[in-house]
């Protein structure tokens, strides 16, 4: 079996747009995640392989070094390199890659690192050598976290609580019940993974029987039936940048899933959504607040006490004959953003009264008729 191509895993085209990246990702990671399959292991393998190519196609640079290492033919239904290339005496495969799989490369002393960027990609698909099934990174997870205008706009934290998938307490992530024997797998005898072949080139995989230990329990741990591993729910607290717009992502290093044992905790992709406040706005780095006054106030004048976005409140003085729309600009109290700092503009919103009482009209009439406007 060779290895897959994350294009296909995800249903796209190799020229597909980020937007349609994120697109398919949604729509498969809502129907293979493991909490609508519970106990299904070919949906959490799935979904796995779902959110490994997103998190490589959606990442401009992982993906430019992944279109180069593609190229290589990896992958099933690709072509690839041509069959002189590396070809060595009597037109055996030797020199290129071409004709080499994970196992050859790692018997010659090659390292996944030595490919630079291209490593990472290649570690995941072909295995780290002879250490992949004992020790490897923890998957990269990814959550939409709501955020409130005001903590967005200025920047705080906000606590966050992610389903994550950690080694089972009860047996320590051997996957046996306490007490319980173990014995070498019959199915990779012991190495705890297994290589398919396909051309010229040789995957290894965990193996599924053992889950890449190279031993099997005597007895099933009842916690975790074997599995290793547990869903629970982590508590973190997410640091919010100021001026963070919808939309907007950070990255937080191990704070993704757990590694192996011994491997390193995966990164945590945070994507922010904004919520709307109901009496500020954003436009750029500047803060927008609409503020109604009467008739009267907008004629004759007034001051008003204005809130800013953070809880103060600012003398305004609104002068006579103020229009309906008019903004008013107080400095400096908008959004902080790389060294610069917007205002807060104040919209004036003239209300008009529903109903006048008898003397009211009155009087309104006598302003019309003074002021010769037609009524």
């Amino acid at each position: 079996m060779a290895a897959k191509d994350f294009y296909q895993v995800l249903g796209v085209s190799d020229s597909a747009s980020q937007a349609e990246i994120k697109k398919a990702y949604r729509k498969l990671a809502k129907q293979y995640h493991p909490d609508a399959n519970p106990n299904n292991a070919s949906a959490a393998e799935r979904f796995k392989e779902v959110s490994e190519a997103h998190s490589t196609l959606s990442d401009p640079e992982k993906r430019k070094q992944y279109d180069q290492m593609r190229r290589y033919g990896a992958f099933d239904g690709m072509p690839r390199r041509p069959s002189g290339a590396g070809a060595g005496a009597g037109g055996r495969r030797g020199a290129g890659m071409g004709g080499m799989g994970a196992e050859d490369l790692g018997a010659q002393g090659f390292e996944f690192g030595d490919l630079g960027g291209l490593g990472d990609i290649f570690s995941s698909m072909f295995g780290r050598g002879r250490r992949g099934a004992e020790e490897s990174e923890g998957d990269t997870l990814e959550a939409v976290v709501e955020v409130p205008f005001r903590v967005a706009m200025l920047g705080g934290e906000i606590p966050v609580t992610l389903p994550v998938t950690e080694t089972c307490a009860t047996c320590k992530g051997n996957g046996g019940a306490p007490g319980a024997t173990f014995s070498t797998c019959p199915e990779c005898d012991g190495r705890g993974t297994i290589s398919f072949g396909q051309g010229s080139f040789a995957v290894s995989r965990p193996c599924p029987q053992c889950r890449g230990r190279g031993k099997i329990p005597s007895e099933k741990c009842p916690t975790c039936r074997g599995a290793g591993e547990v869903r629970t729910e982590r508590r973190i607290v997410i640091p919010v940048p100021p001026g963070t717009e919808t939309g907007s992502r950070i990255r937080l290093r191990g704070q993704g899933q757990p590694g192996r044992p011994g491997g390193p905790q995966g990164d945590l992709i945070i994507t922010f959504q904004v919520q709307p406040d109901r009496f500020f706005r954003r436009e750029g780095l500047d803060i927008v607040a609409d503020v109604p006054i009467n008739l009267a106030q907008a004629t004759l004048g007034t001051r008003l006490r204005v809130r800013t976005l953070d809880g103060k409140k600012v003398l305004l003085r609104i002068p006579p004959g103020t229009q309906p729309g008019r903004k008013f600009r107080i400095r400096g109290q908008g959004i902080e953003k790389n060294g610069r700092k917007g205002d807060q503009l104040v919209g004036i919103q003239v209300t008009v009264p529903d109903e006048l009482t008898p003397e009211q009209q009155d009087l309104m009439k006598k302003f019309a008729d003074s002021a010769k406007l037609p009524y």
